[in-house]
């Protein structure tokens, strides 16, 4: 097959589309019926449904049920964080970076399908599934990330970004809607309980992962460049090559500082989309309302709402340019953190998911073609940039979790800890001030 031409439409529809492949698994794995099933399967209630017992026994320790898949997701992160700077200067050097991609979509995917023999009694396997998972769908999106600029022009970067987080809204909510359907109408399709069909759903997440990348993979170019045979000295290389980018940040006074502003404000935007559900659960008064369905109708309205969000964004940074529009989003984001302090019935918490969905997927998909767009054009080492964004992305995460449960720790209160979130976002807005004194975008 001929290679697509870097701008061809084709082959920026094929990119695109990896996020309607993968995005099923942030929201029906990490967000919405996992850890359903994850609290259903850990959590011992009495016949009023009061909890009486939340501890989960592995490898001969007690933890709590909360505590054991918080730990769980903090290695996966940082495994993440330590592969992906190696992994991506090996890439860029080898040429292959195609391959690296096809491995994380499948260590993801097939990690989802194992997560359909998820028990207690299989503990050490399902928690194993789940950290795999996780590790496959962020490994694969540092080298998916770092295709942009290879096979978009600048001028496109913008609306091609925005097109594969909108495309990975609706694939996720349309595959997240027919599980639902499967698990509450579940004795419709045969089944003796909600567990069966809420077991299928991850076995759907994996083949549609895996599935519909094929699509991305067919039209993707193998590599950047020439590619070189693998030797004892790419490991090496991998770690030469970061010390290469590091170097070049120094130097470069826009991408330095457009990487601080972004490690800033996507450390609180990241922490927000982590911990919405667990400031709904304990921060909101729900009365007769099932507090599980109203979470549910927040994520859909939070995906649907972000598909208009991260399109009028695009519109929004080709008229007034990237950095402004980015300075117009994240002070918006401190209008929410100000509103969400004061939210208290499950309508206010709606109308926070909504205005959260807007500014979503602007912030994700905007962010994204604006490091794209500020690496120097005539670099080849693409991989090696992006796994610096996406590192900082982790690491941050890490960082503003902390510090979330910290301040909610201290005060006996989640509400304090979103007022403290709009330090990093002043805080973000002040360093993307600075970078737009010295950026032409």
């Amino acid at each position: 097959m001929a290679v697509l031409e870097k701008g061809n439409k084709k082959l920026l529809n094929a990119w695109a589309f990896y996020d309607w492949a993968n995005s099923v698994y942030p929201l029906v794995i990490s967000s919405a019926v996992f850890p359903i099933f994850y609290g259903a399967l850990t959590i011992i209630k009495d016949a009023e449904g009061n909890k009486i017992n939340d501890t989960v026994s592995f490898l001969g320790y007690d933890f709590n049920n909360d505590s054991l898949i918080s730990y769980v997701t903090a290695l996966s992160f940082l495994i993440v964080s330590i592969i992906s700077p190696i992994l991506s200067g090996i890439s860029d050097y080898v040429g292959n970076k195609e391959n690296f991609m096809k491995f994380f979509c499948y260590l993801g995917s097939l990690s989802c399908i194992g997560l359909y023999w998820f028990s207690l009694d299989n503990l050490f396997f399902g928690l194993l599934c789940y950290l795999l998972a996780l590790v496959g769908f962020w490994g694969s999106l540092v080298f998916y990330n770092s295709y942009l600029p290879d096979i978009a022009y600048p001028e496109q970067q913008d609306k091609v970004s925005a097109k594969g987080f909108s495309l990975g809204y609706i694939g996720s909510v349309l595959l997240l809607v027919v599980n639902l359907v499967m698990i509450l109408y579940y004795d419709t399709f045969g089944f003796k309980d909600a567990g069966q069909p809420t077991k299928i759903s991850f076995i759907m997440v994996g083949i549609w992962w895996m599935g519909f990348a094929q699509y991305t993979f067919k039209y993707l170019p193998k590599g950047t460049h020439e590619g070189k045979k693998v030797t004892r000295s790419v490991i090496v290389h991998g770690y030469k090559e970061l010390n290469k980018i590091w170097n070049a940040l120094k130097t470069n006074k826009v991408l330095k500082r457009y990487l601080s502003a972004f490690f800033v404000y996507s450390m609180a935007v990241q922490t927000i989309m982590i911990a919405a559900t667990y400031f709904g659960v304990e921060e909101l008064d729900w009365g007769d309302q099932d507090s599980t369905t109203g979470l549910i109708i927040s994520i859909l309205l939070i995906q649907l709402i972000a598909v208009v969000g991260a399109n009028y964004t695009a519109k929004m940074s080709e008229k007034y340019g990237n950095i402004k529009t980015l300075i117009v989003i994240v002070f918006s984001w401190i209008a929410i953190c100000a509103y969400a302090y004061f939210v208290v019935t499950p309508t206010q918490f709606y109308i926070t998911a909504a205005c959260v969905g807007l500014v979503m997927g602007g912030v994700q998909a905007l962010s994204r073609s604006t490091y794209s767009k500020l690496i120097p054009e005539d670099s080849e080492d693409t991989a090696s940039y992006f796994s610096f964004y996406d590192v900082s992305e982790k690491i941050g995460i890490v960082i503003g979790m902390f510090m979330y449960g910290f301040v909610a720790e201290l005060t006996g209160s989640m509400r304090y800890s979103i007022l403290f979130l709009i330090t990093f976002f002043v805080i973000g807005v002040i360093l993307l001030y600075r970078t737009k004194k010295v950026s032409h975008i």
